[in-house]
């Protein structure tokens, strides 16, 4: 599929651009110079202390702290990005050699994934600056639900009017939920012809939403039996037969295919990762594009010309093994001010900026351009004919259909697959057989082949599986934003969802996909390796950071330190952790530990979505005052937090009852005894769960419930009582 675009007189497609980040790089070699002072001041000062054990676990913590900012140095050390040029694309490459894609649309759960969002998500798709014949969408429904395969339908018909009426006027945002808003719609064309076509359109998006909304609030029922929806009868979303249903093969539009993965109770269905192999297979049988794009239910296209700045990068590039992948980054439309539950990410970019002059970005799971051979196993260095591709081979590797079979030979051997010869109506058959839950017994599916068993981030682990086989991927920022999704929106959700890339990415490690043994073993490179470790070990810096926590807590109730003194050099250098580790991450790490040793298995959880409801003009009320207040409910995740503030607040209350007993004379004499910088450390807690303390005293849903707060008092008053014993003589 590569061609050589690329000549010496030609403009180049894509660059990849080296930033300047000397200065950077020196404010992290100041605080690491200050974290191994820290640990050398430990090591020499710890024959003089008389409580060996804040001083050892402050050692040991800040051990951790210096190593994972050792990892973070390494990934950042670099910096890079890449610039497309999809106008030198247009003016260089005709249509026709552009690549077929097939895109991939996953929902999980009609609540939690509300189909009005899906709904816009593939509008959006559909309505791209790329050939209509050259792309299939497919759209998994994990959740077998008619209300999601009927909106379907009924949005194939508004996008044969919404399709052309974004192309023949040039619209920027074409998801309509996004357009017709106050904030998002332009009218740049004065002409009564747009006007009116404009109205059209919004009144034909209302009664599309209008259909969507009375059907979720009714039940299906089957009354004709030859009606597309008879397969939905009293279908049970975890026990059912697959269900492909070809929703469009008009020319107008590209091919929309809908697809539920045979689910049963006895076959493990390996959540995401296991629909994503089912539409990896389907596709394969039913259309074989060499390019796949997946794309999670909530982000649409923000960018109508993503797939050309794609195309920048995979035909910008003379070799394969420079583009395993292209993945653009995630970016939210309903961001809330001042990010109050770090949702944004916004420290990451700064990492993907680093990753990007090493081996190339992590697979963030959404927004990603995959080559099909890449995904069915193919290493750089693989050159495999058609002719020399054993079908005992691909027997063992892709299973028993001879249409997937023949398919993937294709992909393999390099050859331009025709998916024009037959419509992917004719493959129905093939298609529900390579969907069944036990067609990939007996085969290297999730093993070698497609997105890999084993994690819940089953993204992380896959394209930690393409690095290690030598392939680089590529990043790809331009603006306006590619793609745009929708954030949590409360702050149980937020948690529940760094608790699920918590618990999935610590599980990464303990796989034959680890990357040091990758390393070893395989072609990923070193300090890729050690990038990684940085993101995958989130969970687990949760320990040491829980620990530091409370040392300051334990040292003002038994009057050690853990701290260098005032009049010590070394006092400038303490380090806090954050909420969100000490939180969510730490029930990752929990689960990870009680699924090793057998204790529990872990469950997939889908993020709730939210969805504004039009307000009567089609415009969404974003403008909630209350929307960034934190919300609680009783989960339990939020109790370690309650600990902490308890504890740290009842260290502050007696080191203040200390002073008021002192004589004014010997007031100062009493402070340094105290440990000013155990004190800050209580009062700058305080200050990171300031949310939790206003949930103490706060009403409904932003109130910390009582059974957790009575839960954490219960451990609170058990820990200040160790305090209190730890500290009286023997």
């Amino acid at each position: 599929m590569a061609i050589n675009i690329q000549e010496s007189t030609f403009l180049p497609l894509q660059e990849k651009i080296v930033s300047n980040n000397k200065i950077a790089r020196a404010i992290e070699l100041i605080v690491l110079s200050l974290l191994v002072s820290m640990l050398v001041y430990r090591v020499v000062s710890l024959k003089d202390q008389h409580h060996y054990l804040p001083w050892l676990l402050a050692f040991l913590c800040e051990s951790w702290f210096t190593f994972i900012w050792i990892l973070s140095m390494c990934t950042k050390w670099n910096q890079c990005y890449t610039i497309t040029y999809p106008e030198r694309l247009l003016e260089r490459v005709n249509e026709s050699e552009y690549p077929e894609v097939d895109i991939f649309v996953t929902t999980a759960d009609p609540i939690l994934e509300p189909c009005i969002i899906t709904m816009n998500t593939v509008l959006s798709l559909l309505a791209v600056d790329y050939p209509t014949n050259k792309l299939a969408l497919y759209l998994s429904d994990d959740a077998c639900s008619p209300l999601t395969f009927y909106s379907l339908v009924e949005t194939t018909k508004f996008a044969k009017l919404w399709v052309p009426f974004c192309k023949k006027y040039n619209i920027q945002v074409r998801a309509p939920f996004r357009y017709f808003t106050s904030n998002s719609t332009s009218l740049d064309h004065d002409s009564l012809e747009f006007r009116n076509e404009h109205k059209k359109m919004k009144n034909e998006y209302d009664y599309l939403y209008k259909k969507i909304e009375v059907a979720a609030q009714r039940p299906f029922t089957c009354d004709d039996p030859n009606s597309d929806f008879s397969v939905f009868c009293d279908v049970n979303r975890s026990d059912h037969p697959a269900i492909i249903k070809v929703v469009s093969e008009n020319t107008e539009l590209p091919y929309i295919i809908y697809i539920s993965r045979e689910k049963n109770p006895k076959h493990d269905q390996h959540y995401k990762a296991g629909a994503m192999n089912v539409l990896a297979r389907v596709s394969g049988v039913m259309t074989n594009a060499p390019l796949m794009l997946n794309v999670d239910c909530d982000m649409y296209a923000n960018n109508p010309q993503v797939f050309l700045h794609a195309m920048c990068v995979v035909f910008g590039y003379k070799n394969d093994q420079d583009c395993g992948f292209v993945q653009f980054p995630q970016a939210f439309y309903n961001g809330l001010k001042d990010d109050p539950f770090g949702n944004q990410l916004a420290n990451f970019y700064y990492i993907m900026n680093g990753l990007s002059a090493i081996q190339g970005i992590f697979y963030g799971g959404s927004n990603c351009f995959h080559r099909r051979k890449v995904i069915y196993g193919l290493s750089p260095n693989d050159i495999k004919n058609t002719e020399n591709i054993r079908n005992e081979d691909l027997h063992k590797v892709f299973g028993k259909s001879f249409e997937l079979r023949d398919s993937a030979a294709q992909i393999l051997s390099g050859s331009n697959p025709n998916i024009d010869q037959k419509s992917p109506s004719c493959f129905i058959e093939a298609a529900i057989d390579v969907a069944s839950c036990s067609y990939e017994y007996g085969t290297q599916w999730g093993k070698k082949v497609g997105w890999l068993y084993g994690s819940t981030t089953e993204d992380m682990l896959t394209g930690l599986n393409i690095h290690g086989r030598g392939w680089k991927s590529v990043l790809c920022s331009p603006y306006p934003p590619p793609f745009l999704g929708c954030a949590p929106s409360t702050y149980p959700s937020s948690l529940a969802q760094q608790k699920r890339w918590a618990t999935g990415l610590l599980e990464v490690l303990f796989t034959d996909k680890n990357p040091l043994l990758l390393t070893m073993k395989g072609n990923l490179w070193f300090r890729q390796a050690l990038a990684y470790h940085w993101i995958c070990l989130w969970g687990a810096r949760s320990i040491p950071e829980i620990c530091y926590a409370f040392l300051p807590t334990y040292c003002i109730i038994t009057g050690s330190h853990f701290l260098p003194k005032v009049n010590e050099q070394a006092f400038i250098i303490p380090r806090m952790g954050r909420v969100t580790a000490v939180t969510a991450w730490f029930f990752g790490f929990l689960s990870v530990v009680l699924k090793l040793i057998g204790l529990s298995k872990i469950a997939f959880e889908v993020t709730k979505k939210e969805h504004k409801p039009n307000n009567g003009d089609g415009v969404s009320d974003h403008c909630d005052k209350n929307a960034s207040r934190f919300t609680f409910d009783k989960s339990p995740m939020i109790m370690v937090g309650v600990v902490i503030l308890l504890v740290n607040m009842t260290a502050l209350l007696n080191g203040v009852l200390k002073l008021l007993k002192v004589d004014h004379n010997d007031i100062w004499t009493e402070l340094l005894g105290l440990g000013l910088g155990e004190m800050f450390c209580s009062m700058w807690l305080l200050l990171c769960f300031w949310e939790f303390l206003k949930g103490l005293f706060g009403n409904g849903k932003y109130r910390i419930p009582s059974s957790i707060i009575w839960k954490s008092g219960v451990l609170a008053l058990f820990f200040v009582r160790i305090c209190r014993r730890s500290s009286q003589p023997i």
